[in-house]
């Protein structure tokens, strides 16, 4: 087509019958979000009471409502959007317009995001990421029709693919779906069961331990699930104390099953509320992943910027075979993770087919790891000296709860001489794998061609014994997460750095 033709088959931008608005609803979530924004009126609330002026509060959170929403309505007013043959054009703003053109080829991904009260509407969130500035979402679009929405991201996927597709209008249907994608992982009602049973959290204990202290006026009774006594109290009430108290052992052990009810219902409800619905999709570019319960999510993980995976389990999930399978990606996720979970909880034969998206395999069951020294559990040891020591000078002064110092120095050295056995890697040829962990096993997948960079390290320790550590450099996924293969001869670290710098300059 001639530049002329194309020029004459794209809508013209100054024709005000092209663009569009979001969604009217837009107003009715302006209206949800006034809940947490009108925390910060509270300061100005107590203000008016401490100097007796009462009567003046309802006028102002009445000014403070009507306030917002005219805002709202402006913003509303003041933003538009237009959808070209090859670019979406945002317009923004009140005072200060802002003119945003984002072309389709610098589009990454298309994310669609439902809340609650957004599902009850029928919109979503559309966020468009670029890569550009490192920024989460180079552009959005708050509230537009489901359908709009679903069409809009079938109209970039299909300008990406080579494919003719025609501008989205707000009202459109939904678009029918690409040939080739297909279902690769799903989790129904009962899985999420099962991996929620799997998923016991303590840390629900503290909060709620904490809320009850916070509560405790509040409540029509005097109770704490660590107590057993407040069971025996609670017996009482129905004439049962006597009994209980001749049978001691049962308040202890409504004490241990609230313990367990709490953490298992924690766990539970977190699966169910994060990955309700769970659905992974192989489409032509890219890995889709919808879940969520309230907030319903829609992001994607392109294949070819997938750097690395990595399978979790535990070291009680590992007895049966149950895993969690995160893909490090150059993408966000819409979620602000940079480890995608696009697998949370299933048994090795359906993370494989996963895996084979993505050009990355498990090891065999036959391969031959190799360990890392037992070097590593030097810093363990000294923690563990230090902690005997620290209790034996306690016990010199009398204080006889210092014996808790040798006992736990005991307990840090074991566990530090026993985790250095799971250090171990092994090279695949197209890729390394790095095991470690026996509390958490974690699995690093990474192939050579994801490694940017490969830092050959010694020390004052490694350095007499001939070890050295390797540490990757490769881009993408948490801050916190570096890749590594720790006290390794260093002949064979030297020979391994210098196979996967090859592998990447043939890339």
């Amino acid at each position: 087509m001639s530049d002329t033709a194309a020029a004459a088959a794209a809508p013209p931008i100054d024709d005000d019958a092209n663009w569009q608005r979001l969604h009217p609803a837009t107003l009715a979530l302006a209206i949800v979000k006034l809940g947490p924004r009108s925390l910060n009126f509270l300061p100005a609330v107590a203000a008016l009471g401490f100097t007796g002026n009462w009567v003046y509060i309802v006028p102002a959170i009445l000014a403070f409502l009507l306030f917002s929403l005219v805002a709202a309505w402006f913003h509303w007013l003041r933003f538009r959007f237009l959808v070209g043959d090859d670019e979406i054009v945002i317009e923004s703003g009140v005072f200060s317009r802002q003119h945003r053109t984002i072309p389709f080829d610098r589009i990454q991904d298309v994310s669609i995001e439902q809340g609650l009260v957004s599902r009850a509407l029928g919109i979503a969130k559309v966020g468009f990421e670029t890569g550009a500035g490192g920024k989460e979402n180079d552009g959005d679009l708050d509230a537009i029709g489901l359908d709009a929405a679903q069409a809009l991201r079938a109209t970039i996927r299909a300008h990406r693919s080579g494919e003719v597709a025609a501008p989205v209008a707000a009202h459109a249907p939904e678009a029918a779906a690409v040939a080739e994608d297909r279902l690769l992982f799903a989790m129904t009602p009962r899985q999420l069961l099962v991996a929620g049973l799997f998923n016991f959290s303590l840390a629900a204990l503290a909060v709620v331990g904490a809320g009850m202290q916070f509560f405790d006026d509040l409540l029509p009774f005097d109770f704490n699930v660590f107590n057993p006594r407040d069971w025996i109290d609670l017996a009482g009430q129905y004439g049962l104390d006597q009994w209980v108290i001749a049978h001691r052992w049962i308040a202890g052990v409504g004490a241990g099953v609230s313990l367990l009810f709490i953490g298992f219902a924690s766990g539970i409800a977190t699966m169910f509320f994060a990955n309700w619905d769970f659905r992974l999709t192989r489409e032509p570019r890219t890995l889709r992943r919808t879940r969520g319960l309230t907030t319903r999510t829609d992001v994607a993980v392109p294949v070819k910027r997938v750097q690395a995976a990595i399978l979790l389990t535990g070291w009680f999930r590992r007895l049966f075979g149950w895993h969690e399978l995160r893909l490090q990606s150059l993408a966000s996720d819409g979620e602000k993770e940079r480890d995608h979970q696009v697998v949370p909880f299933a048994r090795l034969d359906a993370i494989d087919p996963v895996l084979a998206e993505v050009a990355i395999a498990r090891p065999d069951d036959g391969v031959r790891w190799q360990q890392s020294h037992n070097v590593i559990a030097l810093g363990g040891l000294i923690g563990a000296l230090g902690a005997t020591t620290g209790g034996l000078v306690a016990v010199s002064f009398g204080q006889a709860l210092g014996w808790f110092g040798p006992v736990i120095g005991v307990l840090i050295g074991a566990a530090s001489l026993f985790g250095a056995r799971f250090h171990r890697w092994t090279d695949m040829g197209d890729q390394i794998a790095i095991r470690r962990g026996w509390w958490k096993p974690r699995l690093t997948l990474l192939p050579h061609a994801s490694v940017q960079s490969v830092d050959l390290k010694t020390d004052f320790v490694l350095r007499p014994l001939g070890l050295a550590t390797l540490v990757f450099g490769v881009p993408g996924g948490s801050a916190l997460a570096t890749h590594e293969v720790p006290a390794i001869p260093l002949a064979t670290a030297q020979e391994l750095r210098h196979r996967i710098l090859a592998a990447g300059l043939r890339r």
